[in-house]
């Protein structure tokens, strides 16, 4: 406390000095004169770290002040015209930095970078632009971060054709992304990688996985993605993957302005005919109407238990849901998108606060052609397999993304730093499919039609603080953030494929001798979250050397709610009345006092449960520079998480699930600087990966298209995960890398999901605990110029990052209906490439860029022996992006996607179990920034 008083009376003191100068000595000249002002941080230039108590003047006035929290300085009414600024501080070379333009009224933002008085011995004087090269590499956050990071900024996503958060982080060394959302890094599941928002947790909106989909972020919104490999203790400890941090946009040191448009063509969708769903308005806001949501009559009765119903009953129940059983077809829209914001520092109230407001909307008609499903049986041979119950189709689909974000924030007498951060967005996939196929094991020809409509949603609200004292830095944030996933009215309906006659015309009729022949399925999920946190940060000196402490804790308190309510009909007609459409024949008069044609029911894959997690933690980290090149990173994180689930099966009982487990999660990293731009850092850790809410919940649910049942459970145990990395780095000049990076993984009861026999036409999933498993790989990174080839290559840049791994899992003696015992990890694929060039002229306003990912082979899930297990076949991705000047602020970009056009395939042994294709993707758009 002592030190903080004396360092608070030094730091006023200064301040004081600085402000009486400009007050007494300024002349009336200079006051008379245009002014302009100029705001900026001062960094560390080996870490990146803002630095406070620099002393800061305008050479050739008396006009000074002081940086303060993360470095953040400002000087106002600062004269017009070319202007020399002098950086001082403590420890640090001093550096005077010219030719700063400055025009009248205008506010220009001027970041500096100080080396350490043991690197640089003599006083510095550069220019202003070659200063901003500088603090574009101290900010490079792979070059300055703790451990292992990679880092996509908003820079680098403006120059590609992603328009979400799931698509920039397929250019990440490691990084695989399934489905168009889910993020796997080094070949693990996504149960192994966590995401945070603006240093958050974000609850996940998937009912059977603790991941967040984050094509759920669109890019407009996003400053930066960084996605950390090793685990340091001020970071919480369960991943393994990777932690990936999305960080929203700051605001601007001016006024600024955007708007951005764009209208795109997909090859297998636009202008085409295509199957869409049945709506009731506002799907195209993600927002449905309520005539989707479950019937009030249904939700009085719920499961029927001690309900006699009678048949006028059924009828009446029946009559309550939407009469939508079928898909239409419609003619394929242009896919659309716009996204506005604004930002700026003004003042108020004589405070000046930053703020920046921001929103985005996309539409967009996507197509799942060709497409094929099918199941896997053994085959007369050992190991061999035969294909089962194939069915072909298409699949229609309609996305919205829309969010929105309003961030402030403002300096508070130079030391500290108060920010709110307001995050929404909104999701809807809205599908419709229709297929043929045959059901072997009954020996019935059927055509399957199926409706579904998902909405999702993730709020964030954020309070967060930073505070420097001197050497004393104290930052906190309390976060209420939500996400929501509804699944309202979700229809299928199944009719069989009959002939009268040998070689007569085929009759689609009702399948109403099944219980799976018409269901109607409504599901809704809701997490809230609430965190706070406060990190304490003590930098000393000693030795000669700067070194710090930091201590921390955590607590944050999850709630979920989820449930699903399923209901089939079945029922005895003629065949003239089973020919009928669905919308003919669950109507009147069949739905009317008609009596024996209809039963309803509820199905047994359905419930609900509700989770309550509880976390608290605390750490304590040093960083010890234990010589001038060499730092070392060590401390330990302490985590206790309480965790209860109440489940509840439509027709079983309730049953509770509790866990306790506090964990100690140590940490040592090693970083030395080998030089000047070369790095090498050695890292080892243990985190841990917990099982997720509906894993341990033992009841069932089912996908009736896919026939897959699903269940959780209660038995889990976390997964406890030993982490080995070391990177080598070098940074030849700004914006080129090349690094070597080697990572090993030993995992102590690694959660797996199974497949189990289920009977010969359905498969059972499960989760299991393995014995062990071990994940090792190497991680290759390039970025180079191509000027050395020649003149015409000065503006090309080539990058490319290749990850080549292998793990393997035991999964015990108690796990004897696996595949086999001993193979790679669910999730895992041997091999990531990413490769790209980019073109860019000298002022930047003209670029293109050409990106190519291929990912290996990877397990889906694990066959029941003998079968195989099943797979997804690698996969090459082809995109390009124009980026060109159309006049004055206006932008214009064009953008292909997935050119190459390959299908997506699953296969088990030789039968393709999902294959499809989604047809190329072409965009124009124009981006307005005056």
């Amino acid at each position: 406390m002592i030190t903080i008083i004396s360092g608070l009376l030094v730091r006023s003191r200064r301040l004081g000095l600085a402000l009486a100068g400009s007050l007494l000595f300024t002349s009336p000249t200079l006051a008379q004169q245009p002014t302009g002002r100029i705001v900026g941080r001062v960094l560390d230039a080996a870490s990146g770290q803002g630095l406070s108590d620099v002393g800061i003047q305008v050479v050739g006035t008396t006009l000074g002040t002081m940086s303060g929290v993360e470095g953040r300085f400002t000087l106002p009414a600062v004269p017009a015209g070319t202007v020399t600024i002098q950086f001082r501080r403590i420890g640090y070379t001093p550096k005077t930095v010219t030719g700063i333009l400055l025009d009248a009224g205008k506010t220009l933002e001027q970041d500096v970078t100080l080396a350490t008085a043991t690197i640089t011995l003599t006083a510095q004087t550069v220019t202003a632009s070659a200063e901003r090269g500088s603090v574009a590499d101290a900010l490079d956050a792979q070059r300055t971060a703790t451990g292992v990071v990679n880092t996509i900024t908003a820079e680098q996503i403006a120059k590609s054709p992603d328009s979400d958060a799931a698509q920039a982080m397929q250019r990440v060394s490691g990084v695989t992304v399934q489905n168009g959302r889910f993020v796997f890094v080094r070949g693990l599941g996504e149960r192994y990688t966590t995401t945070q928002l603006n240093g958050t947790r974000v609850p996940s909106p998937e009912p059977e996985k603790r991941v967040v989909p984050l094509d759920m972020f669109p890019s407009s919104l996003v400053e930066a993605v960084t996605t950390s490999k090793t685990f340091t203790p001020d970071q919480q400890g369960d991943f393994s993957g990777a932690q990936v941090e999305i960080k929203t946009r700051e605001f601007p040191a001016r006024l600024t302005f955007s708007m951005q448009s764009t209208v795109g063509y997909n090859s297998g969708a636009t202008g085409r005919q295509v199957l869409a769903g049945r709506n009731v308005g506002g799907e195209v806001f993600a927002l449905a109407g309520t005539a989707r949501n479950l019937p009030y009559l249904l939700s009085v009765v719920r499961n029927f238990q001690g309900i006699n119903l009678t048949q006028a009953d059924k009828n009446l129940l029946i009559s309550q849901f939407r009469n939508a059983w079928t898909p239409d077809s419609r003619t394929g829209a242009p896919n659309t998108s716009t996204a506005i914001s604004l930002g700026g520092n003004e003042a108020l109230f004589g405070q000046r606060i930053g703020f920046l407001l921001s929103g985005t909307y996309a539409l967009t008609q996507d197509v799942k052609d060709n497409q094929v499903r099918a199941l896997a049986n053994r085959g007369t041979t050992p190991g061999s397999t035969i294909e089962t119950d194939r069915f072909t189709g298409t699949t229609g689909s309609q996305g919205v993304l829309w969010g929105g974000m309003a961030n402030f924030s403002t300096l508070l007498g130079g030391t500290s730093r108060i920010s709110v951060n307001n995050t929404y967005t909104r999701t809807a996939d809205n599908d419709a499919r229709v297929e043929r196929g045959e059901f072997e094991n009954e020996g019935v020809r059927a055509q399957i039609e199926r409706m579904q409509y998902v909405e999702r949603a993730v709020r964030s609200n954020q309070l967060a603080g930073d505070h420097q004292f001197g050497e004393h830095k104290l930052d906190w944030a309390v976060t209420s953030s939500a996400v929501t996933r509804n699944e309202p009215d979700r229809s299928e309906f199944v009719s069989v494929i009959e002939q009268d006659a040998p070689g007569g015309a085929e009759v689609l009729r009702w399948n109403g001798a099944s219980n799976a022949g018409a269901v109607r399925t409504f599901s809704a999920l809701e997490e809230k979250s609430f965190e706070g946190r406060g990190n304490y940060q003590w930098r000393v000196s000693m030795g000669g050397r700067d070194h710090a402490i930091k201590v921390g804790a955590l607590s944050r308190r999850t709630d979920r709610d989820a449930t699903t309510s399923a209901y089939a009909i079945s029922g005895q007609a003629s065949n003239a009345i089973r020919e009928l459409r669905p919308e003919q024949l669950f109507a009147a008069p069949f739905t009317g006092d008609r009596a024996g044609v209809f039963n309803i029911f509820p199905l047994s894959q359905g419930g609900s449960y509700g989770a309550a997690d509880r976390l608290t933690a605390g750490f304590l980290m040093a960083d010890i520079a234990i010589a001038p090149r060499m730092r070392l990173i060590t401390g330990a994180r302490v985590e206790n998480d309480r965790l209860t689930v109440n489940a509840q099966s439509t027709l079983g009982q309730p049953v509770d699930v509790s866990r306790d487990w506090t964990d100690v999660l140590p940490s040592l990293a090693l970083n030395m600087a080998l030089g000047e731009y070369t790095n090498l850092r050695l890292s080892a850790s243990q985190t841990l990966a917990r099982p997720e809410y509906r894993e341990l919940v033992p009841i069932k649910s089912r996908d009736v298209l896919n026939g897959d049942d699903l269940e959780g459970n209660p038995d889990l145990q976390r997964t406890l995960i030993q982490n080995v990395d070391a990177r080598w780095e070098w940074y030849p000049s700004g914006g080129e890398v090349l690094s070597v990076g080697l990572f090993a993984k030993r995992f102590d009861n690694p959660i797996e999901r199974v497949y189990r026999a289920a009977g010969a036409s359905s498969r059972f999933i499960g989760y299991v605990n393995a014995d062990k498993a071990t994940n090792y790989g190497v991680e290759l990174e390039a970025r180079k110029g191509l000027g050395f080839l020649g003149d015409a290559f000065q503006s090309l840049l080539a990058f490319t990052n290749v990850t080549v791994m292998q793990s393997q899992i035991t999964l015990g003696a108690g796990q004897a209906a696996a595949t086999n015992a001993r193979r790679r990890m669910v999730g895992q694929a041997p091999y990531v490439v990413n490769a790209g060039v980019t073109y860019a002229n000298t002022n930047g306003s003209l670029s293109a860029t050409a990106l190519f990912n291929r990912t290996g082979e990877r397990i889906d899930a694990a066959g029941d022996q003998p079968l195989p297990d099943v797979v997804q076949r690698p996969r090459n991705a082809l995109d390009l992006s124009l980026r060109f000047p159309v006049w004055g602020a206006l932008q214009g970009r064009i953008d292909a996607r997935n050119l190459l056009d390959e299908p997506f395939q699953t296969v088990q042994g030789s039968v393709t179990r999902e294959s499809w294709t989604t047809g190329r993707t072409f965009q124009l758009g124009f981006v307005f920034r005056p």
